[in-house]
């Protein structure tokens, strides 16, 4: 099999069995592409290319300036195709696995104070056109702790206002229900009913909550250099952006006396132990838990 056509048909693996997202995909593929440019330049094919020269390929890369997280990710993306090959049955063994992950620094992750949250929802200038659609996404960044991804993706029918909670389509597709708190509710209704009513949504986006002035959904882009702009103004000096919010939703639950299981949960962290855990949580106890201790909804 050529690099070529193994790249196509682990693209269509991921998405169509392994059920990932469009992001993650092009993420697993640009990391195999790395690794197929390497390997033509070596006369390798995906059945021939050996341990020895997969540690090879990563030190090369390293050698050019490739840092130790892109190393570990890349070689992760090369473990997942190795085992697409082998199921194929072009190969009887799994190269990858036998290549060490690098040493990676243990970082803590970046979050925000409660008075750096604070002094970032007054950086929104109220009387800017679309104030209450940045204040309605960082209370929902900050109320639910979503990802980016799912952030844009949530429609209209997911909030369930009389029941306090939100429908979340995360990676994978995989759905999971999030409490969300008055604060967060309220700033979302007027949003909706002061500016995203003035909204022509074009086509496909009638859903959409959080729409921009072309009436299509906000992207990622926009997101990143929002906060980017929300930070500098409220003079936070961390580089942050919408996973800062996810930390700092989980730091401060768990600050504020919430179960650390609770907090997986909501997060929607998936794993085969978190599931066996939580599986049988009680929703009701998990709701009341979040807005009995999330600090937005403490006022």
């Amino acid at each position: 099999m050529k690099w070529d056509l193994a790249l196509r048909q682990f693209d269509g693996y991921l998405r169509l069995e392994r059920g990932m997202s469009a992001n993650t995909v092009k993420a697993y593929c640009h990391d195999l592409e790395a690794l197929g440019a390497w390997a033509i330049e070596h006369e390798r094919s995906p059945a021939s290319i050996s341990v020895e020269e997969l540690r090879q390929a990563i030190r090369t890369m390293a050698e050019a300036g490739l840092g130790a997280r892109t190393q570990a990710r890349r070689l992760s993306a090369w473990r997942v195709f190795f085992g697409f090959v082998r199921e194929e049955g072009l190969r009887d063994d799994q190269p990858a696995l036998s290549v060490d992950l690098p040493s990676l620094p243990k970082t803590l992750p970046v979050y925000l104070t409660e008075e750096e949250v604070k002094n970032l929802f007054d950086a929104v200038d109220r009387s800017h056109p679309n104030a209450e659609r940045d204040l309605a996404i960082l209370e929902v960044f900050y109320g639910c702790g979503l990802r980016v991804s799912e952030l844009i993706e949530m429609r209209i029918r997911d909030v369930f206002a009389d029941d306090a909670v939100v429908r979340v389509v995360g990676k994978g597709d995989k759905e999971r229900v999030v409490p969300i708190h008055d604060t967060a509710i309220r700033a979302i209704e007027r949003y909706r009913s002061l500016e995203r009513v003035h909204v022509e949504p074009k086509r496909g986006f009638e859903d959409h909550l959080f729409l921009n002035v072309r009436g299509r959904k906000i992207s990622r882009q926009w997101v990143f250099l929002r906060l980017k702009e929300l930070a500098l103004l409220a003079g936070i000096s961390k580089v942050i952006g919408p996973h800062t919010l996810r930390h700092t939703f989980a730091t401060h639950l768990l600050h504020h006396g919430v179960d650390l299981r609770f907090i997986q949960v909501m997060l929607g962290h998936s794993s085969i132990t978190t599931t066996e855990v939580y599986a049988h949580l009680d929703d009701r106890l998990l709701r009341e838990t979040m807005l009995k201790h999330h600090p937005r909804n403490l006022r």
